[in-house]
Formats: C-alpha cells, structure tokens, sequence
C-alpha cells in the first residue's frame, strides 16, 4: 500500500490499512489513520496527526511550520486533522504557535495546535493558519484563506476567493459568499458577502437542511431584523430585549451568545450594511 517512490522516515505510523501514492514525503513524527489515503507527491511535515478516511490530493502539504515570524520552527507544534476529510491539490494547513488559538469567555485556549475536524472538504488551494479551531463539516471553497488564530463553527461554508482576516470567529453554518473579505465576527447562520464583507442576511437554507422548522426560522428572521436593522434604542439595548422576547429560540440565542462574546473579542461583531 505504499508506493516505493514514497519517502516515509523512521518513526512515522502508518496504519496499515493506509494507501501511499507515489513521491509522497512522511515525517517521523507524522501519525495516519485506517483508510487514508494519499494520492501522490503529499507532503507531511512535522508532528501531524491525520485521522481514519482522508483522502489527500497532490500537492497538498500539511503540518508545515506556520508563517508567523519568529515561531516557524517550534519544538511541539502539531497540526491534528479529524476524519473523512477531502484535502484537494495544494492546500496548505500550518502547525500552531506558543500565541494558541483565540480564548472564548476567558477560557485557557490550546497552544502550538492547529486543530481541523472531520467530514469538511478543503478545495484547491485552501489555507489554513497557524492555531486555527476549524469545525466539521465545513467547506473551503477554491483559494479560500484564514488566518492565524481564527475558528471556523461546525458547517461554515468560505466562497472561492474569501479571505478571513486573522482572530476573526465564524459561526456556525454562516456562508461566506466568493470574493469576500472578513474582517470581525460573523454570527451563526449569518450570510456575508461583498469585497469587505457586510452581513447580509440569514442562512435560511442552512436552517432548513438543519431540521428548523418554518415558525423557528420565521422568529430568528424576526430577531435578525430587530436586532441589526432597527433603529429603536441602542444596539445593546436591542440585544437584551431580544434575548427576553425570543428566549425559547435556541437559534436566537445561540446568535445572542456569539454576540455578546464578540464585543470583547478583538475583531468585535459584523454588522449589516
């Protein structure tokens, strides 16, 4: 299952079940799960541990050291990457740093890991950044960017092209449309699109394939528009009052959660155009 092109250093486990294409590298310190398999000329670097049914295309080069300068070649750093991934040609995802990922609600965030979850498909050309947090299921689409620091909620979909700048936090199954800068926070379900991206609306169609029924997305509709587009009291203002009139919608809540965990974070919320 291993192709006598491949180079695979002393110390690197490979589970037996795993395909090796040709000009494929190995790291010592590499670990690969039951039914991966790597097409040809992969490159695995570092301490990177990648779970059970990946499939990872040409070119792709994981574990690297993260381009952050100063922290390129750190004793420790480790890129962990889940299950039944597709990796396609030449992405790229780093290993972390001492900085660790962004802390949420003052909690002790990992250092020097670069964590990825499983069942996501990362197209051509995706990167993934030193001490990111990415969720599963997620898509990023052809040359996709995040930066350092960043975290990508369960389902997060990136457009081809969008570019996500460094500490910014994505809820959950929000959509990121192609050409789009992100720049601050983007709220679960939200929908974001333009060259500075500007909150536009909600996933409806995400909370539908979700199992949401008609009269919850209709409230989170409600309390989407109240909340960003009113112009009653101030935004903080709106924010308690909704939590108050939606509080038996777990969406809205969720949303309100993010929300007031973003104004203390360093790239705060976005807003609606």
């Amino acid at each position: 299952m291993i192709h006598p092109t491949a180079v695979i250093e002393t110390g690197a486990q490979i589970d037996p079940s795993a395909e090796i294409g040709p000009f494929c590298y190995i790291s010592n310190q590499a670990k690969i799960g039951a039914n991966c398999r790597l097409l040809a000329r992969v490159t695995i670097l570092g301490n990177t541990t990648i779970g059970e049914g990946n499939v990872i295309f040409p070119n792709a080069c994981l574990g690297g050291g993260p381009q952050d300068h100063g922290n390129e070649f750190q004793e420790g750093a480790r890129l962990i990457i889940g299950d039944r991934n597709v990796i396609r040609e030449n992405v790229t995802m780093h290993a972390g740093t001492p900085k660790g990922q962004t802390s949420i609600n003052g909690e002790e965030p990992e250092k020097l890991i670069t964590r990825v979850g499983s069942d996501g498909m990362f197209m051509v050309n995706s990167h993934i950044a030193h001490d990111c947090v990415v969720g599963n299921n997620v898509i990023m689409t052809n040359n996709a960017v995040i930066g350092g620091h960043v975290r990508l909620g369960d389902g997060v979909i990136l457009g081809g092209n969008s570019a996500v700048h460094q500490f910014v936090r994505i809820g959950r199954k929000a959509m990121i449309g192609g050409m789009t800068g992100i720049g601050r926070d983007v709220i679960p379900f939200g929908m974001v699109t333009g060259d500075r991206g500007y909150l536009r609306g909600l996933n409806q169609v995400g909370m539908k394939r979700g199992g949401y029924d008609e009269h919850t997305i209709k409230s989170v509709v409600r309390a989407y528009m109240y909340i960003f587009k009113s112009k009653e009291d101030t935004f903080e203002q709106r924010l308690e009052k909704a939590q108050q009139k939606f509080a038996d919608n777990s969406i809205v809540m969720e949303q309100i959660q993010f929300i007031h965990e973003a104004m203390h974070s360093r790239r705060q919320v976005l807003v609606a155009e």
